[in-house]
């Protein structure tokens, strides 16, 4: 990236830390689809819970997404000595994942 002032390589390096926990987030989630894939072709559940593992394969498309697009705009903040922009999509993702994860519980325990 060439635009703008190198930062601190502290902050550089906190941002992309950061960007790798948002990935291992995602990648969490998509093990979560995956491991409701496999129960469901072993056992006997009901048809809508594929739609529980495809909403946690969602969820994990988003934050893979949203972790590229938070480091890019957090790097470009600390280039150009603007402020952080912060917004209100850690609530939708952490609202969307207690819904999945309350429904999951609710059918397979």
């Amino acid at each position: 990236m060439k635009m703008g002032k190198e930062p601190d390589y502290r902050f550089s390096l906190a941002n992309e830390r950061t960007f790798l926990a948002w990935i291992r987030t995602s990648l969490a989630f998509l093990i979560a689809a995956l491991g409701i894939d496999l129960f469901e072709t072993t056992h006997v559940l009901p048809r809508y819970m594929t739609f529980l593992g495809s909403g946690f394969a969602l969820i994990a498309i988003c934050t893979g997404v949203w972790a590229l697009i938070r480091w890019y705009l957090n790097e470009r903040a600390m280039r150009l000595d603007a402020p952080f922009c912060y917004s209100s999509s850690l609530f939708v993702l952490v609202l969307s994942l207690v819904i999945l994860s309350s429904i999951a519980a609710f059918f397979i325990l």
